[in-house]
Parts: C-alpha cells; structure tokens; sequence
C-alpha cells in the first residue's frame, strides 16, 4: 500500500513536469505552526496534551493543466512535532502513582507531494508524505509516589536527544484546504497523519510502553507565498 501511494505520486509529478511549460513552474515559501498530538491506540492517553511547534521550508508548484486548475506540489518542510505531558496522575509500575511534567519535541524534515486543486482562489489539497525523524528532545519529569505510601520522587528524563529506539522513517498522508490569492499569498488548513508507528515495535520501554502504538497526527496553519504573481 505504501509503495502504491508513491508510486502514484510519482506518476503524477512526472507527468506534471511532462506537460507543463517552464515559464508556470513557481517556487514558494512557507511557513507556520503544527497542532500536534498523538493517535493510535495510546496507553494512559488522558496524560498526553496537544502541543505548538513550528513548520516551514519551501515548495515547488508545477501546474497539470494550463488554467491552473490542477497542480502537483511537493515541498521539503523543517517540522516540530510532539506532545506536552499533562500533570495526571495515573497507576505505574507495581501500583506505584506517577505524574508526567515537560514537554517532548521531535524535529523532522517533511516532504509531502500534493495533488492540488485551486478553484478561483479557493485551494484543495492531498497526497502522501516521506519524514525523516532529525532528532528529539525530551523534556519529561516524572514524580513517583509508592504503592504503599511514602515520600513521592522526582526524576528527569535520561539520554533526552537518543533516537535509537525510534522509527526515523515515517510515511503518511496530508489533506487540507486554503485561499490562494492572485499575488501568490495563500493561507492553508492541513491535517496530517502518519501509517506507522514511530516508536520501534521491540522497544517495550520508552514512557513505560505507553506509546509503543502511537502514531504522529498534527493540525498545521501556514502561510505560502508563490513567487510571480498570476
């Protein structure tokens, strides 16, 4: 399924290039914010906030037909992603209570190739998305508090930036929608998701197992700007 999809996707963007006159190709910018979170089935997931990260990076879009109607744009983007632990408290290792504090960022380089439409300004877009994980830094304090009473502990997060146990690869999908102007200016509402888990599927204990199935989801508000006015 997954090789299908950029199988597809290359066929679309070849055949773009193919048909499209030089002159129409446009370079873009962009950039804003991801919404992010996690999906998939999520251990203790009341305990995981939605976090603000930032996106941006620059684009390229190649019309399919001479009007503009259809395009094919792919992008190479810089993305935060990740979540913000919620102080709730929940039942941990041998009924000892645990709380999560701090937040977790993993930094990826997203590259989507959008089929899209533009009709009189008004934009609808989707298509498959390639993410290389670059790193990740994890800010989490956890506080203990024993089973059968006693003193709660505090402790950090040891080796915040190790990726080891991760899927540095990840395919997934963007939809969304968005205005485009005639200047080239547009404002874009995507949501993007991921098919495979990011954590290793051997990898029993990065936040306890917590979220040995959990995938990456973001909502993302960004500004574009095409260069050449039309």
């Amino acid at each position: 399924m997954k090789k299908s999809a950029f199988f597809v996707a290359s066929l679309l963007a070849t055949a773009a290039i193919s048909s499209a006159q030089a002159q129409d190709v446009r370079l873009g910018l962009r950039a804003g914010a991801n919404y992010s979170n996690l999906a998939g089935n999520v251990k203790n997931e009341n305990t995981f906030n939605n976090k603000v990260g930032f996106l941006g990076g620059v684009m390229v879009n190649i019309p399919v037909l001479a009007d503009g109607f259809l395009s094919v744009q792919p992008e190479v983007l810089y993305s935060q992603k990740g979540f913000e632990n919620k102080p709730t408290e929940y039942t941990g290792l041998l009924g000892a209570k645990q709380k999560r504090e701090g937040n977790v960022n993993y930094n990826y380089i997203d590259v989507p190739l959008l089929l899209k439409i533009n009709a009189g300004g008004f934009i609808a877009e989707a298509g498959p998305q390639y993410s290389y994980l670059l790193g990740a830094n994890d800010e989490t304090k956890t506080t203990t508090t024993p089973a059968l009473g006693g003193s709660p502990t505090t402790t950090e997060s040891q080796n915040k930036r190790d990726v080891s146990g991760l899927n540095r690869n990840e395919l997934g999908y963007v939809a969304g929608v968005g205005y485009q102007a005639n200047s080239g200016l547009s404002l874009s509402l995507r949501y993007t998701g991921a098919f495979s888990d990011f954590v290793k599927s051997d990898n029993n204990t990065y936040f306890n197992g917590d979220l040995k199935n959990a995938r990456h989801s973001a909502f993302q508000l960004s500004l574009g700007y095409l260069i050449g006015s039309k």
